[in-house]
């Protein structure tokens, strides 16, 4: 993909915003606009916000929330998963080497 900016325009709250963008980055643009879009409409119509501002700003509180819970929460690391990976595979054999004897004897 090429790294080109591009320029678009994205509506939130009603306003519409122009930005120069990479290109590789534009689909996610458009995914984080559309998401802000939905939790605005969601905030408006469950708690009857009258003032899009109200909205916005419900809408980045809740957004900077879940970065910051996955930030104190980093995802689980590769070393982490191995002995994972390692236990659900002797599951697998085990439960391949039960049904494959079943299997025999049906």
């Amino acid at each position: 993909m090429s790294d080109e900016n591009i320029r678009i325009k994205v509506a939130l709250g009603g306003r519409t915003y122009p930005l120069t963008i990479p290109r590789s980055e534009e689909e996610q643009v458009r995914k984080a606009v559309a998401m802000i879009q939905q939790t605005v409409t969601r905030f408006e119509e469950r708690y009857a916000v009258g003032d899009k501002q109200d909205a916005l700003a419900m809408c980045a509180l809740q957004l900077a929330n879940q970065v910051a819970s996955l930030q104190s929460n980093p995802v689980v690391s590769s070393a982490d998963v191995a002995p994972e990976d390692e236990r659900l595979k002797q599951i697998q054999a085990q439960l391949d080497a039960v049904l494959g004897t079943r299997r025999t004897a049906l």
